[in-house]
C-alpha cells in the first residue's frame, strides 16, 4: 500500500533533513511517494539528482514572490497526488522514526475496524536541533493524548468564526475522537483528497477549523492517538519569534504585490461563509453530519455566526 505525502515548503531550510527522514527512515520507502510545493530560490532539483527515491518526488518549484501562503500551496500539493492509496500531510521541517510507514498504516487499520472515515491528526511532540544541528528527541511520554481545544478566551462572533486552538491533555487514554486537526500531521485514506480537497482561498488562521468542519460532517472521525504512537516530531516555532521563512516577514512582504493583510482577510471571510453555508459543492459543509451536532459534540456553535447583523 503506497503512501502520498503532501509537502508545501516555504523558504524552508529544513526541507532537505525533511525529505531525507521520510525515505531513510521509511520500512519501505518505494512505496512512499511526495508532492512538493517548494516556494524557494534554492536549487533542490539538483541536491537530489542522484538520490534513490529522486523519482518519487514530484517537485514544483515556485517564486516565493507567487505564493498566497500555505494553504494555497497545500491545494497544489494535491494535486500531485496520482493514486496512492494513503495520504499524508506534514509541514517541511519534521523528523521520523524508523518504521513510521508502517505504524501509520497499522494504526489506520485498526481504527478501520471501528470506525468507517478515520482521520488520524494531532500536534506532533516536537523535537529541536542542537548547537551541531543534530536533532535532540525523545519519545514522548505513553499513555499521553494531545487534544486539541480553543485558546482560553476565544470565541465565535456573527462577523467573525476564525479561532486560535492549543493542545490539550488526556491521560491514561490510547485514543481520543476530536473535533478539530493539526494541518502539519495528518493520516487518513487518500479519499480525503477527493472528499476534503484544501481550499486555496485561505490563508493561516481558520485552515484547520475548515478542514475540521468539512471533514467532520462528511462523516470523518478525528482521532487523536497517543503522542508515543505517534512516529514523527514536528519542530515548532517560538512564540513571538520572528524568524525570515514566515510568509508574512517583511522581508517577504516586499517581494510580493498582494499584502499577506488581504489573503488573511480573504481567509477570514471564507471561513465565515463556509460556516453560513453560502459554499455549495466540494468546498462547502458535507450532508453526513451538521453543524448542529458539532455543536453538541465539540461545545463550539458556529451557529452564532450565522445571525447575521445588519
Amino acid at each position: 500500500m503506497r503512501i502520498f505525502i503532501s509537502l508545501a515548503a516555504y523558504c524552508e531550510p529544513h526541507l532537505a533533513f525533511t525529505l531525507e527522514q521520510i525515505f531513510s527512515k521509511a520500512a519501505l520507502p518505494e512505496r512512499i511517494f511526495v508532492g512538493l510545493i517548494d516556494q524557494s530560490h534554492d536549487d533542490h532539483a539538483a541536491w537530489m539528482a542522484g538520490k534513490p527515491w529522486q523519482r518519487q518526488v514530484r517537485h514544483r518549484q515556485i517564486d516565493p514572490a507567487l505564493s498566497e501562503g500555505v494553504c494555497w500551496a497545500r491545494h497544489l500539493a494535491m494535486q500531485l497526488h496520482q493514486g496512492e492509496e494513503y495520504f499524508l500531510q506534514i509541514d517541511s521541517h519534521t523528523f521520523f522514526f524508523p518504521g513510521w510507514d508502517e505504524a501509520l498504516i497499522d494504526l489506520h487499520r485498526q481504527l478501520e475496524q471501528r470506525l468507517p472515515k478515520p482521520l488520524i491528526s494531532a500536534y506532533p511532540p516536537p523535537f529541536e536541533f542542537d548547537a551541531d544541528g543534530d536533532p535532540m528527541v525523545r519519545r514522548a511520554a505513553a499513555s499521553e493524548v494531545s487534544i486539541i481545544v480553543p485558546e482560553d478566551g476565544e470565541t465565535l462572533r456573527p462577523d467573525c468564526a476564525t479561532l486560535r486552538f492549543r493542545a490539550d491533555w488526556k491521560a491514561g487514554a490510547d485514543l481520543a475522537l476530536g473535533f478539530h486537526l493539526a494541518a502539519g500531521f495528518i493520516f487518513a485514506h487518500s479519499r480525503f483528497i477527493a472528499e476534503v480537497p484544501y481550499d486555496r482561498l485561505l490563508y493561516f488562521h481558520g485552515e484547520e477549523q475548515n478542514l475540521a468542519l468539512r471533514a467532520w460532517t462528511r462523516g470523518w472521525d478525528i482521532v487523536h492517538p497517543r503522542q508515543d504512537w505517534i512516529p514523527l516530531l514536528h519542530l515548532y516555532k517560538q512564540a513571538g519569534q520572528d524568524y525570515a521563512s514566515q510568509h508574512w516577514s517583511p522581508a517577504q512582504e516586499a517581494a510580493r504585490e498582494i499584502r499577506w493583510q488581504t489573503l488573511a482577510a480573504r481567509s477570514d471571510a471564507r471561513l465565515l461563509a463556509l460556516v453560513r453555508g453560502e459554499i455549495e459543492g466540494i468546498y462547502g459543509l458535507g450532508d453526513v453530519r451538521n453543524l448542529h451536532q458539532f455543536a453538541e459534540f465539540s461545545g463550539i456553535d458556529y451557529r452564532i455566526c450565522q445571525r447575521i447583523s445588519r
